[in-house]
């Protein structure tokens, strides 16, 4: 009797050693909590400091994301590079990149420069010409604005020149207009509108709003923040699409640049370096091109990581190189655009907020 009972003591302290604490999630901060955190995540001597705190809150409120630690300083380490705190800062010899702009996609259309020149100096409802106008911006904004006028004055102006304004970055968190109208469609804007939903991507809340929509409201295979800043910067899903472009390189032993973007833009019916060295795989992953194509369709959302396309190429490259291959890379992307004045990468971008970010993390 009294060797069984030693064996139950034992066997009692050995489930008790094999037994799995439960995981203790902290309690979620409160609102004032919160807000004070936010508070001392912001960079010293910004204007407007009360207003920052507290749409950055209502924001995060919003879109039902916890204020956590990471997630503010993920938030305010992109602002901070965006924009350092200016809801609207003024560009250095913005009305010249203007120009520049203007004249490029005139020559793009067809349009004799001179011709576009000449309309422009019609007067605007502000009583200046919009040629003024142009010399005198020194805002995104005050640019984005004369567009605006002049598409919406003109017969068809909308229909022919709506993609001729050249600010396609919008407020402090520079969220791209692509961005806010695709979120919008599939999302209730919580607060009111004045004007159009693009015109809030100029406000602080709203600007704040679709970039942290951007930057956090996504599942993504990462295990740092580096990529979802890499993300931010050249779509959601980049970095862990670029990974898979080098996974497809090793296993085809064909030449593909890891930009993150699995299909080309308008490309018409020609595939793309990805989807060539895809196909060329096709007997090997036991896949159509047909379904190559589709599963590729699914590049910019979480649902790619599940396709067949994604887990066979990952485990040919794995065969090939001996060991696994990480699930996200920052993409290789020479950064481009109007503002643009220096050879400027996605990877260098990335590292640049993350640098923020681990400084917020660490004060």
């Amino acid at each position: 009797m009294r060797l069984t009972r030693l064996w139950l003591a034992f066997a009692l302290a050995l489930l008790a050693g094999c037994s799995v604490p439960p995981v203790v999630k902290p309690p979620a901060a409160q609102p004032l909590e919160a807000q004070d955190f936010i508070g001392r995540s912001l960079p010293s001597g910004i204007a407007e400091r009360d207003g920052w705190i507290a749409d950055i809150y209502d924001d995060f409120k919003a879109l039902g994301i916890e204020p956590t630690h990471e997630h503010v300083c993920a938030v305010v380490a992109v602002i901070a590079q965006e924009s350092s705190f200016r809801v609207d800062p003024p560009v250095p010899g913005l009305s010249q990149i203007a120009w520049r702009e203007i004249d490029r996609r005139a020559e793009h259309a067809g349009i004799p420069r001179l011709v576009v020149h000449e309309v422009l100096q019609l007067k605007s409802p502000s009583g200046q010409s919009y040629s003024d106008r142009i010399d005198g911006a020194r805002t995104e904004k005050q640019l984005s604005d004369i567009f605006e006028d002049f598409t919406g004055s003109l017969p068809l102006g909308r229909t022919l020149f709506a993609s001729w304004n050249p600010i396609r970055t919008r407020g402090p968190m520079q969220v791209n207009v692509a961005f806010v109208d695709r979120y919008s469609g599939s999302h209730t804007y919580p607060y009111a509108i004045q004007g159009s939903i693009e015109d809030e991507a100029f406000t602080r809340r709203g600007s704040v709003y679709f970039g942290m929509a951007h930057l956090l409201d996504y599942k993504a295979p990462y295990d740092r923040y580096l990529f979802r800043f890499a993300d931010y910067n050249a779509g959601q899903y980049a970095s862990r699409n670029a990974a898979f472009q080098s996974a497809l390189a090793l296993a085809s032993g064909l030449s593909v640049v890891p930009d993150g973007a699995l299909l080309p833009r308008d490309s018409g019916d020609s595939p793309g370096d990805t989807e060539k060295a895809a196909r060329a795989l096709g007997e090997r992953l036991h896949m159509s091109d047909a379904a190559i194509h589709a599963a590729l369709e699914q590049g910019h959302g979480p649902e790619f990581e599940g396709s067949t396309l994604y887990r066979r190429v990952f485990a040919l490259a794995r065969s090939s190189s001996g060991h696994a291959l990480p699930p996200a890379q920052t993409p290789r992307i020479e950064l481009q655009g109007p503002k643009i004045t220096s050879h400027l990468t996605t990877d260098w971008y990335a590292h640049q907020v993350d640098e923020r970010f681990r400084h917020c993390l660490a004060n």
